[in-house]
């Protein structure tokens, strides 16, 4: 496919001209249709080029989830720019290094997040009232509606999504066109698996956080088919039961943390579901016991999703069919490939091992990022030439097809469908002056799947209190990254090399 491809805009421009007084959007009591959304994306995109911004410069958005989000990502491909959303949880010197390291033109801040933002270069318009700014809004009603079709090519960047590394600093993966929507392009729909088809008649709740890719690409997801998106600035239990109610909502992509805490609301018990056809969930496995309350009180079809930011999200996919209320060896896996993509398993020296061999996870396909912004050395570690993504997990495949996780090859914690990697963690509270050591590792927990937990050494003669280092972590990096929990003790495991063995940690708690 080259450049004369179906790309992000075309889809919202091809739905505005078919259908433009279909809803697309429903936030907080404003409802957009797609030819309002299509509309206001021209503004948007005539505002940039009009301020001199160049094809493939940055923008940012900092804040929850809004409507205006995806009319602005819109305006940015309409002007061959690239759409950088900043995660809001994370802590001011790290959107710091995240704004220093994208070097947006433009950002689009919540006024609450304003502070974080000061000392950048970009252009700043509020997205809501505030004061200092000028409000996005206007700026963007003031624009001209005629569309300017100055869209990259089907291989550019047109979305740049932040990732933790292992040695702490986020990476910027970037997404093309074809990364967003190619897999999907090149297989036609009755191949789909039914869980992951739509069609124009789908609602779908968008409640995922922007900055993720299962927030900004289920957003596209739901615009690319024409159907509804009902967008939540954040998860809330009663919200969303509200929601789903009110507007019939047939799709909902939550983290397992999220659904036990939908399925523990006393209101969901009276909630009728009958209109709801599948919730997808990532992040990690559903527990067995979370499954059965869920049949129980929503009793929709549940398929699990296995992706990365680096893949534009799902590749993998658990169907309905494969979630036995009574457990099974399926249960354990994370499914099998989608349609277009290959997957296969690889030691070391990058050789394919057979069936039930663990060795790391490689993944080839159209939705594979292009590479990391401003990182070749980062890109080529990720991927070779061939187009083999290296997933940094462990696993192994059965005879059937079916992919089953090992463990994390890079150790990153999941803890409330939220990535957190040891060494951010562990760079943060090294420096403290009364660590001499530190570890960091998950450990089991029934509400989040899985807690930070540091293993401590004191410097000889400190006896430093456990909640003063959490709060030190706090300072410097992101609340949910921050340990919940300090165990202290006089040394740490590690290999010949050096290297912390975090395993052997881990099985003490398992």
């Amino acid at each position: 496919m080259g450049t004369d491809a179906i790309r992000v805009a075309d889809h919202v421009r091809a739905h505005a001209a078919a259908t433009p007084d279909a809803v697309a959007l429903i936030f907080e009591g404003r409802e957009t249709s797609y030819g309002a959304l299509d509309a206001q994306a021209s503004r948007v995109a005539n505002g940039l080029i009009a301020a001199g911004y160049g094809v493939g410069d940055r923008i940012a958005y900092l804040g929850k989830n809004r409507d205006d989000y995806f009319g602005l990502w819109l305006g940015a491909v309409k002007a061959g720019l690239v759409m950088a959303p900043v995660n809001w949880r994370l802590a001011p010197p790290e959107v710091a290094y995240i704004l220093a390291d994208a070097r947006p033109r433009l950002i689009v801040v919540e006024p609450e997040f304003l502070d974080r933002v000061t000392d950048s270069a970009a252009t700043i318009l509020l997205a809501d009232q505030g004061a200092g700014h000028p409000l996005f809004a206007d700026w963007r009603d003031a624009q001209d509606a005629a569309d300017p079709r100055r869209d990259v090519g089907y291989d550019d960047a047109v979305l740049m999504l932040y990732t933790s590394g292992t040695t702490g600093n986020p990476k910027g993966a970037m997404l093309s066109n074809r990364s967003l929507l190619g897999l999907r392009a090149s297989v036609p729909s009755a191949e789909l698996p039914e869980w992951y088809r739509w069609t124009a008649q789908d609602v779908s709740l968008i409640a995922m956080p922007i900055f993720h890719i299962s927030g900004s690409g289920w957003g596209l997801w739901t615009l690319q088919h024409g159907a509804t998106g009902v967008v939540v600035r954040e998860f809330d239990p009663t919200r969303v039961l509200d929601l789903l109610v009110t507007f019939r909502i047939t799709k909902i992509m939550l983290v397992p943390t999220a659904l036990r805490i939908l399925c523990d609301h006393p209101q969901a018990a009276d909630t009728d579901f009958s209109f709801l056809k599948t919730i997808c969930y990532g992040g990690s496995a559903i527990p067995l016991d979370l499954l059965r309350q869920a049949i129980a009180v929503i009793g929709c079809g549940f398929a699990q999703m296995y992706g990365m930011t680096e893949t534009a999200g799902t590749i993998i996919g658990l169907p309905p069919q494969d979630h036995d209320p009574q457990g099974s060896e399926r249960m354990r896996g994370i499914g099998v490939p989608l349609p277009g993509v290959r997957v296969r398993i690889a030691n070391e020296a990058g050789e394919t091992l057979p069936a039930g061999e663990i060795g790391e996870i490689m993944v080839a396909s159209q939705a594979c990022m292009i590479g990391y912004f401003d990182r070749p050395d980062d890109t080529a570690q990720a991927l070779d030439a061939e187009g083999w993504l290296r997933t940094g997990d462990a696993g192994r495949m059965d005879a059937d097809g079916y992919l089953y996780l090992a463990d994390r090859i890079k150790d990153m914690i999941i803890t409330g469908g939220e990535n957190v990697y040891p060494a951010e963690v562990e760079n943060a509270l090294y420096s403290h002056p009364a660590v001499a050591d530190v570890a960091v590792i998950g450990v089991p927990d029934a509400k989040w799947g899985e807690a930070v937990k540091a293993i401590v050494v004191p410097v000889e003669g400190e006896t430093p209190d456990p909640a003063a280092l959490i709060a030190w972590a706090r300072e410097r990096i992101a609340a949910y990254k921050a340990p919940k929990t300090v165990e202290f003790r006089s040394d740490l495991p590690r290999n010949p090399s050096g290297k912390i063995l975090r395993r052997l940690l881990r099985d003490d708690y398992r």
